[in-house]
């Protein structure tokens, strides 16, 4: 069985998909570190499924849905650096802002929906979105007051969710592609 995550994209992040006028495009890739420069996606493997989420005036949006392809290095990434100069993933370079020049970054090839940055999280969904670490335990966001996200620094990281949570935001996520 296939697990769900959560991943927080930065406004420097989202920002820069922007410029680069990726918006609307589907990323092949993402990538993942050892350094807190990016987040470490651990415990993710081929088929599980990733939500990338953004926040934004306090309110969280699910800005694409990643399915884990694989975490190797493949041809597409290009010839892997010699020096430590050289670009990390040349054959990636429309999507680097997601990490690929992170300290330690490793590749994470995905099957995503677009990017987009209209599919906010209802406040009533984002009370109740709850995560699951491997030793079972579980938790919900802090510092959601009315609907609305007071802090993002539960959500910064990456994250187990549970199967229920997975499944409402796969449901908000299908709702909204077909707006």
């Amino acid at each position: 069985m296939s697990d769900a995550f959560t991943v927080l994209w930065t406004h420097d992040v989202c920002r820069a998909l922007r410029k680069a006028g990726r918006v609307g495009e589907r990323p092949p890739v993402a990538f993942s570190g050892v350094h807190s420069s990016l987040p470490a996606w651990t415990g993710a493997d081929a088929g599980d499924e990733v939500y990338a989420l953004h926040v934004n005036r306090r309110e969280v949006f699910v800005v694409s849905r990643m399915r884990v392809t694989d975490r190797e290095r493949r041809g597409c990434c290009g010839t892997a650096p010699e020096r430590w100069e050289d670009p990390a993933y040349p054959g990636h370079d429309d999507w680097s802002m997601l990490g690929a020049e992170g300290c330690g970054a490793d590749a994470v090839h995905v099957d995503a929906t677009p990017v987009r940055f209209d599919t906010p999280i209802p406040g009533e969904l984002l009370a109740r979105l709850t995560w699951r670490n491997r030793r079972g335990q579980t938790r919900q966001l802090k510092y959601v007051v009315d609907g609305r996200l007071e802090n993002s620094v539960s959500l910064q990281g990456f994250y187990r969710l549970t199967p229920e949570s997975a499944t409402e935001l796969a449901d908000l996520q299908r709702v909204s592609l077909t707006r």
